[in-house]
């Protein structure tokens, strides 16, 4: 892949799908900034980045929901690397409810912050940036949630749905020179899927037509291609579904 000395910022990077995507970009020869609420977290897999890959790993602790956080992601990264060739706007949050009755507005502003107003924030700094300088990608994380949404995440889902009209919003703004593509991820098993019982786990699969939920590792060849120019320089403006051919 053509990603050998890019910088790749990845939200919510230190874990479950956000991790795998930052050591597939590592491991392709990109230095990564790794962000997430956790500095922690971070700073692990930021080492573990350099002894595996020997590539530089910067990282941040950010509240993505909070646009100075996000403001203050986007000049650690550019004080550190002097570029963002690829920015993955990764980090979600869908809590539990009771019921639509009981949303809190807290938590529908702490729902809608994280998936829409954050990736928002960040895409139109570091998008400017990219435009202004030599292009880049953006590659936004949404959901099956989107289009089809389910009774304990309708926030949620109006949030990646709003997610997805903002790729589509940002290829207008910033091509040619940055692709802004989504990734529309279906039921993967990542750390949040160990609340899973063995019965909802078995349930999802049935509604693939892989018979089966992802695994974590799956989203890196999506990133991948979405990242580097050479593969994806005719691709900006596109939702891939990344659902297993949900049912």
């Amino acid at each position: 892949m053509g990603l050998s000395d890019k910088v790749v910022v990845v939200t919510g990077g230190s874990r479950g799908l956000g991790r795998e995507m930052v050591l597939a970009f590592a491991a392709a020869g990109a230095d990564v900034v790794i962000a997430s609420r956790k500095f922690d977290a971070c700073a692990r897999l930021a080492k573990r980045v350099a002894d595996a890959h020997g590539r530089r790993a910067l990282p941040v602790a950010c509240n993505v929901s909070e646009w100075a956080q996000c403001d203050a992601l986007v000049e650690a990264s550019y004080a550190e690397f002097g570029r963002v060739d690829v920015l993955v706007n990764n980090a979600g949050v869908s809590p539990l409810y009771p019921s639509l009755d009981q949303v809190s507005e807290a938590l529908f502003d702490k729902v809608v912050g994280v998936n829409l107003k954050g990736p928002f924030r960040l895409s139109a700094l570091i998008g400017a940036r990219m435009a202004a300088a030599d292009g880049g990608a953006i590659i936004n994380i949404s959901s099956l949630e989107a289009v089809r949404p389910e009774p304990l995440a309708v926030p949620y889902a109006a949030a990646k749905a709003g997610l997805n009209a903002l790729t589509l919003g940002l290829a207008q703004t910033y091509g040619p020179a940055v692709r802004v593509n989504t990734i529309q991820c279906g039921p993967f098993a990542t750390d949040i899927s160990s609340a899973w019982s063995e019965e909802l786990r078995a349930e999802m699969g049935r509604h693939t037509a892989a018979g089966r939920v992802g695994q974590p590792h799956e989203i890196v060849g999506a990133a991948l291609y979405f990242a580097d120019a050479e593969a994806s320089g005719y691709c900006s403006g596109a939702t891939l579904a990344l659902d297993g051919g949900w049912k």
